[in-house]
């Protein structure tokens, strides 16, 4: 039986596994390759002359200025609304979890385009009245749907609060016929064809990433910490500010790099909802596009060679994160 044993282990170490190894550095190589070409492709296209006068005109420095801007504070956005809700998907287990999980995932299955639609449409064609019913129907069937599941006590008052309120401001703006749009612009933050657009234009995709990034992060955090703190007089709220925040400190900022990379080669939202104006909603997304237009390829290559650049480099940034031990 000995002999048999290790006959067989012979046999398994003398098999060649070159072809195996062979096959998998092609595929690895050709998509690398593919990858190396497409860059290679916008370096050819471009001279160091034309980027330089590219990126000195007056338009794209704005365009470059507004980029930064705009995704810092879709990235902002995005940490406030995923630490909250990462950490609510990975601590509670509650019925509608998954549903709730599947919806967070909307914004990342849909087209661009439809993104920017959906909300041209909200704010421009749909009133305040309507928006209001909306949510207080929406949070009423989930309302119903709790009890029916004999869900959280809490959770269940505050949906049925939530139809009253919403319920009631229906009625105060029932009758109006403006427009969402018309409202925000009233008390100074428009959106439509406006810088504050892009900034809504990139969020939905940007924090649905965040999102997920943080749910990870939370649950490689050991709920024993929580509960030690918890057991030396601090409540949840106390135990995740000064135990929980601080040991994900690595996998917000990488949450935060993450969102600001999508939001950077975000382009569907912003044409649709923001517009492409010069001087005024144009991002580098978008002055690639006006700059292919006017047949200025090598303008475009060089804005794509930047683009590429800035996306590098907060990958990189996340790597060494993740390299360094975060929580992420």
């Amino acid at each position: 039986m000995e002999k048999d044993i290790s006959s067989d282990q012979k046999i398994w170490r003398v098999r060649p596994e070159w072809p195996f190894l062979l096959f998998l550095v092609f595929v690895v190589a050709a998509y690398l390759g593919l990858l190396l070409l497409m860059v290679g492709a916008n370096v050819l296209t471009v001279s160091w002359s034309q980027a330089s006068e590219i990126l000195k005109d007056a338009d794209i420095q704005h365009s470059i200025i507004l980029t930064f801007v705009t995704c810092t504070a879709t990235a902002i956005l995005s940490v406030l609304v995923s630490v909250p809700v990462g950490y609510l998907l990975s601590r509670y287990q509650f019925r509608g979890r998954a549903l709730v999980d599947t919806l967070l995932d909307i914004p990342i299955l849909l087209p661009p385009l439809i993104v920017g639609l959906s909300l041209l449409i909200l704010f421009n064609r749909i009133s305040p009245s309507a928006c209001c019913g909306m949510l207080a129907g929406g949070a009423l069937i989930a309302a119903i749907w709790g009890v029916a599941q004999k869900g959280n006590e809490i959770i269940i008052r505050f949906l049925l609060g939530s139809v009253v309120l919403f319920g009631l401001l229906s009625l105060v703006f029932s009758g109006s016929e403006r427009s969402l749009e018309d409202i925000v612009s009233e008390v100074g933050f428009p959106m439509t064809f406006h810088p504050l657009g892009v900034v809504l234009a990139q969020f939905p995709v940007a924090a649905a990433f965040a999102v997920r990034t943080m749910r990870t992060t939370f649950d490689q955090i050991s709920p024993r910490y929580e509960e030690v703190a918890m057991t030396l007089g601090c409540n949840r709220g106390q135990a995740f500010i000064r135990v929980v925040l601080p040991l994900a400190g690595k996998g917000i900022v990488a949450a935060g790099t993450m969102a600001w990379a999508r939001a950077l080669g975000e382009f569907g939202p912003i044409l649709i909802f923001a517009g492409a104006t010069r001087g005024r909603t144009e991002v580098l997304a978008t002055s690639v596009f006006l700059e292919i237009n006017i047949g200025n390829l090598p303008g475009a290559a060089a804005l794509s060679l930047l683009m590429i650049l800035l996306a590098v480099s907060t990958l990189l940034i996340v790597r060494y994160l993740a390299g360094r031990g975060g929580a992420i």
